[in-house]
C-alpha cells in the first residue's frame, strides 16, 4: 500500500514531486496526503474528557430517576387526595339526606362542584347504586351510566383504580355511602378522580425544574472538571500518560545514577526526595522523606546551612567522615516552597589538598636551604680562597653535623617513614619561619607499630595540621614580621614547637605544643568548630580558607576512634594532645 496516495503499486519505487504546491505521486498522479502521527491525548485532556462524561452520566441517570420517582410520586399523590375528597362526601350526613329526597341532582350538583374547586380535584360523582349519575362536571352526563367498576364498593369498600371516563384517563377512588338509619345499607356511590391529564401536567412543571436543575449542575460540574484539569494541565505541562510514565523513570534512573548528593525541601524544611549519594554522604539511614532535617542527625552548622533561606555556593561543611561542598537555591516562591540542595564529597580532594600544601612547604623549605647551602658554599670557598683551608673544613662540618643531627634523630625516633618525612619537612618549614621544631627524647614510633586500619593520610592531616596551627602561634608572621597576636612586649623567647610521638598503653600519642601566646579560655570550646580562626581573613576573599584545620583534626581523630585533648603547654601556649587507639584488623594490640 502506497502510504502517499492510498493505491496499492506493486513492484513501482515511488517518486514524489511538487507541482504548484501540492506532492503528487509520478505513478498515478493522485495527490498524496501528508502522514500525520496524531499525538495521544494529554493526561488532563484524557482526565477531563473521562469527567466530563461521568458527569454528564450521573446527572443524567440522577434526572431519569428523579423523573421516574416524581411520576409515581404524582399518582400517589393522585390517589391520596382523592380518597380524602371521596370519604369525605361518602361520610357527610348532607349527602345521605339528599339521597333520601326526591331529587339527589338539585341537592348534590352544587356541593359536589363546590368541593371540586375546592379539593383541586377534576370530577366528583355521586351515583346510585346501579350506577346512574346525579352528579358530574359535565350536566349532559348526568343520568348516564357511570364509566367505572362499581363492584367492590358496594360490597362496602373503598378502592383505588385507573379508568377511561367521560374526561378521559384518570386516577379515582370509589366509597360507598351508608345510611345509619336502614343498618348501613349501601344507598349510594361516590367517585372523584384526577385526570392523567393534569397529573401529567403536574409532572411536566416538575421535570422543567428537574431539567433546569440538572442542566445548572452540569454546567458546574463541568466548570468544576475544567477549572481542574486546566490546573492538571500546568502542572503536567500538557503532558499524557506515557510521557509522565517516561518521565518518572527517566527521573528515578537519573536520582540513583548521579553520584552527587541531591536533596530536596519543602516549605517546612522535611525532606521531600534525597538520592543515594545524598544518604551516603550525609550517612543518613532508614526512612528520610518527610523528616525535618533536625532530625537526620546531621552536624549543627550542616543542619543550619540546609535549612537557610538564602543560596549557598561551594560552601565547606564537615559531617563526621566527610568534607562536603554545600550548594543550595530556593525554589520559586522564596522559603515556603522549600530549596534544592547539592552535595558534593570533597574529602580526597582536601585531604590531596592538604598534601599539596605539605608538599609546597617542603619545596619552600628546599628553596630556602638551597639558597643557604649556595651562601654557605661561597663561604667555605672564599675561606679556602683566602687560604683558611681549616676554618672552611671546620664551617661546613658544622653545618653538615647540625642537619644529621636533625635528620639522625627523626629518622631514629619515628620509624614511618611518612611521618618521618613531614616532620623533617615542617622542621624545615619552621626553620624558614625563624622557628624551631623540636622532638622529645620519648618520642617513639617503631616500624610497623601502625595498624592497617590507620591511614597514614590520616596522620599527615592530623599532626600537619596542628604543627602548622602551633607555627601560626609561635613564629613571627613571616610577610610582615610582626609578633603573633597577644605576644608580650619586649624580648621574648625564640618561637618553639615540641611534638610527642609515641606509643603509650595501647594508643598513639601524638602532642604538639608551642610557645606562643595560647588559646584564650573564652574559646576553647570553639576551636574545633568550622570557621573559627584566629588569624585575619584571606586578602580579597574574607571568611575563605580559615577555620577548618582543626576541624579536619576533629574528624579525622573521630573517624579513627580517637580523643583529641586541648590544654597549657608549659610554656605557655597551646598544647594539643591526640590519642588513637592503635587496633589491628583482628581486634588485638600491637
Amino acid at each position: 500500500m502506497h502510504l502517499g496516495c492510498g493505491v496499492r503499486h506493486p513492484y513501482v519505487h515511488f517518486v514524489h514531486i511538487k507541482v504548484t504546491g501540492q506532492t503528487v505521486c509520478m505513478h498515478c498522479a493522485f495527490p498524496r496526503t501528508p502522514l500525520r502521527l496524531r499525538r495521544p491525548r494529554s493526561l488532563a485532556g484524557q482526565l477531563f474528557a473521562m469527567q466530563v462524561l461521568l458527569v454528564t452520566v450521573v446527572v443524567a441517570g440522577c434526572a431519569v430517576f428523579a423523573y421516574a420517582s416524581a411520576g409515581r410520586q404524582a399518582k400517589e399523590t393522585a390517589r391520596r387526595q382523592t380518597t380524602a375528597v371521596t370519604t369525605a362526601v361518602a361520610d357527610s350526613p348532607a349527602v345521605v339526606a339528599a339521597v333520601r329526597g326526591a331529587d339527589p341532582t338539585a341537592a348534590l350538583q352544587p356541593y359536589t362542584e363546590r368541593l371540586r374547586r375546592d379539593a383541586g380535584v377534576d370530577f366528583v360523582v355521586v351515583m346510585a347504586p346501579d350506577g346512574t349519575r346525579w352528579t358530574h362536571p359535565e350536566p349532559d352526563a348526568i343520568g348516564r351510566t357511570y364509566l367505572g367498576h362499581t363492584g367492590r364498593a358496594l360490597h362496602g369498600e373503598t378502592f383505588a383504580e385507573t379508568h377511561l371516563g367521560v374526561l378521559g384517563p384518570s386516577v379515582r377512588v370509589i366509597a360507598p355511602v351508608r345510611d345509619p338509619a336502614h343498618g348501613d345499607r349501601v344507598v349510594a356511590l361516590v367517585s372523584s378522580g384526577i385526570t392523567i391529564a393534569t397529573i401529567s401536567e403536574q409532572l411536566r412543571n416538575q421535570v422543567l425544574a428537574l431539567l433546569g436543575v440538572a442542566a445548572a449542575a452540569l454546567a458546574l460540574g463541568g466548570l468544576g472538571t475544567y477549572v481542574i484539569n486546566a490546573r492538571l494541565r500546568r502542572h503536567t505541562h500538557g503532558m499524557n500518560a506515557a510521557e509522565l510514565s517516561r518521565m518518572h523513570e527517566y527521573h528515578q534512573a537519573a536520582l540513583h545514577a548521579v553520584r552527587e548528593g541531591l536533596l530536596m525541601l519543602d516549605g517546612g524544611r522535611r525532606v521531600s526526595l534525597i538520592n543515594d549519594g545524598a544518604r551516603e554522604l550525609l550517612g543518613v539511614t532508614g526512612v528520610a522523606v518527610g523528616r525535618p532535617v533536625a532530625e537526620l542527625g546531621l552536624p549543627a552548622p550542616l543542619a543550619t546551612a540546609l535549612t537557610a533561606p538564602g543560596p549557598l555556593r561551594d560552601a565547606l561543611h564537615l559531617t563526621d567522615e566527610r568534607v562536603l561542598v554545600v550548594n543550595s537555591a530556593p525554589v520559586s516562591g522564596g522559603e515556603h516552597r522549600g530549596s534544592v540542595i547539592t552535595l558534593r564529597d570533597h574529602t580526597e580532594l582536601q585531604a590531596l589538598s592538604g598534601e599539596l600544601d605539605s608538599v609546597r612547604g617542603f619545596a619552600e623549605a628546599l628553596r630556602s636551604q638551597a639558597h643557604e647551602a649556595a651562601n654557605r658554599l661561597h663561604t667555605v670557598v672564599s675561606l679556602i680562597e683566602l687560604g683558611r683551608a681549616d676554618e672552611a673544613v671546620e664551617f661546613a662540618t658544622a653545618e653538615l653535623e647540625l642537619a644529621q643531627a636533625l635528620t639522625d634523630q627523626v629518622v631514629g625516633a619515628v620509624a614511618e617513614p611518612v611521618l618521618a618525612a613531614l616532620l623533617l619537612g615542617k622542621a624545615a618549614q619552621a626553620n624558614e619561619h625563624g622557628a624551631e621544631l623540636v622532638l622529645t627524647a620519648d618520642s617513639r614510633i617503631d616500624d610497623g607499630l601502625l595498624p592497617p586500619d590507620l591511614p597514614a593520610r590520616d596522620l599527615v592531616t592530623v599532626l600537619g595540621n596542628l604543627i602548622d596551627n602551633a607555627l601560626d602561634a609561635a613564629a613571627p608572621d613571616a610577610t610582615s614580621g610582626a609578633a603573633p597576636p597577644g605576644a608580650p612586649d619586649g624580648p621574648a623567647d625564640p618561637p618553639k614547637v615540641t611534638v610527642t610521638a609515641r606509643s603509650d598503653g595501647g594508643e598513639l600519642l601524638l602532642r604538639v605544643a608551642d610557645n606562643g601566646p595560647g588559646v584564650p579560655e573564652e574559646s576553647a570550646a570553639e576551636i574545633f568548630r568550622r570557621g573559627w580562626s584566629s588569624k585575619p581573613p584571606t586578602a580579597g576573599a574574607p571568611g575563605r580558607g580559615r577555620g577548618l584545620g582543626l576541624a579536619l583534626v576533629q574528624q579525622a581523630v573521630r573517624r579513627n576512634g580517637g580523643t583529641v585533648a586541648l590544654d597549657r603547654a608549659p610554656d605557655g601556649g597551646a598544647r594539643f594532645t591526640v590519642r588513637l587507639p592503635l587496633r589491628t584488623t583482628d581486634g588485638d594490640t600491637p
